[in-house]
């Protein structure tokens, strides 16, 4: 497996480890519970250095990203980020990802899923034509997600850049903890606000980074936080998991991505992708809160009144904030209406569950 550069602090400060996109990645310090409740009342710090980043530099870099991408890029002036995704020519989902303007026309950040990072780099590379220089940063780029609601108030004190006015989306580049060169932005996984940090391991800027997070932050009640509560504050927001709750075979449109589906450009599939924003779809990506008790998880089947199969779950979990089992599933587009009663097949029972509005937590 690989190792990010944090991989051993995690083991020694006793993390449950195990495999996740060919990484050895934290799942839990604390407990999932805890860590969850920590991020969303205070703060955390997650190690998401598997993550993959892609620089795309020159005249013709927006052309290349407009072309490949659904959202609008050329929107983004330099500090502003974007949330979009790759389509296939069949509408599916390639991969999720954020659009960086570093340098309006001529430099960009592409940060895409780990699991997806020769995936991304061979689609996007294919559809260069007009020879952008691309350039794969993941191996030496660190990427640490400092999220909660304290989150910035804890991390000011190490920069002079005004990090705690930094509005969503945007991002600023400049000196922390003594390191320059250190990109920050304000986006995230979780809801919970906060930041995310990125940087080039060289000359022990790793170490540097992760002590001054943690001698900053411990005091005030920061933790690190694994994987694990990564997931269930994600769904508790209703965002998202590659591989889960979008794929190749699923589209934006049939997964709640409408918004950043822009059809003012063209782009991969978009003629096919306007039909279906247009005409509607057989099925739709839904969150759903258990009435019965029981926690559904990936790929059980989701059925009517009658025990037909309309649908199965995609990600379900026992949500920390509420109490209750939550879910979110491709359910048949009659069912997907706000109130609905429907039913998950939860070891071999069939419980009843109802379609709700997401996001299934409001954050303050």
């Amino acid at each position: 497996m690989k190792q990010t550069p944090f991989t051993a602090r995690h083991i020694a400060l006793g993390a449950k480890m195990a495999e996740f996109a060919g990484y050895n990645m934290p799942i839990s310090y604390s407990g999932i519970n805890d860590e969850h409740h920590a991020v969303r009342n205070n703060a955390g710090i997650f190690d998401v250095s598997h993550m993959g980043e892609f620089i795309l530099k020159g005249p013709q870099a927006l052309d290349l990203i407009q072309r490949v991408t659904t959202n609008d890029a050329s929107k983004l002036t330099d500090g502003k980020a974007q949330y979009s995704c790759l389509t296939n020519e069949n509408g599916g989902i390639v991969d999720d990802l954020l659009v960086y303007c570093v340098e309006k026309d001529k430099v960009y950040m592409l940060v895409v899923n780990a699991s997806n990072i020769a995936k991304d780099w061979e689609w996007i590379f294919r559809h260069n034509t007009a020879g952008v220089e691309m350039h794969d940063i993941s191996e030496r780029t660190c990427l640490l997600a400092i999220q909660g609601p304290q989150a910035t108030r804890i991390l000011q004190p190490l920069t002079d850049m005004d990090i705690l006015n930094l509005t969503y989306y945007t991002f600023v580049k400049g000196r922390f903890a003594g390191i320059d060169n250190v990109l920050i932005s304000a986006t995230g996984y979780t809801g919970a606000g906060g930041v995310e940090i990125y940087f080039e391991d060289k000359d022990g800027a790793a170490d540097t980074i992760w002590e001054a997070i943690l001698a900053a932050g411990t005091p005030k009640g920061l933790k690190p936080i694994g994987l694990g509560a990564r997931d269930t504050l994600r769904l508790e927001m209703g965002y998202c998991l590659y591989g889960n709750d979008i794929d190749d075979f699923s589209s934006p449109i049939e997964a709640g991505l409408g918004w950043i589906t822009r059809f003012s450009k063209p782009f991969t599939a978009s003629e096919f992708l306007a039909k279906q924003k247009a005409n509607g779809t057989e099925k739709r990506l839904v969150g759903f809160e258990m009435v019965d008790k029981g926690i559904p998880r990936h790929d059980y089947k989701i059925r009517d009144a009658d025990g037909n199969l309309i649908g199965r779950v995609t990600s379900g979990t026992q949500s920390p904030t509420l109490g209750k089992a939550i879910g979110l599933g491709y359910v048949l587009t009659p069912f997907s209406a706000l109130d609905t009663d429907i039913w998950v097949d939860v070891r071999d029972r069939a419980l009843k569950a109802r379609v709700v509005k997401l996001p299934f937590v409001q954050q303050p």
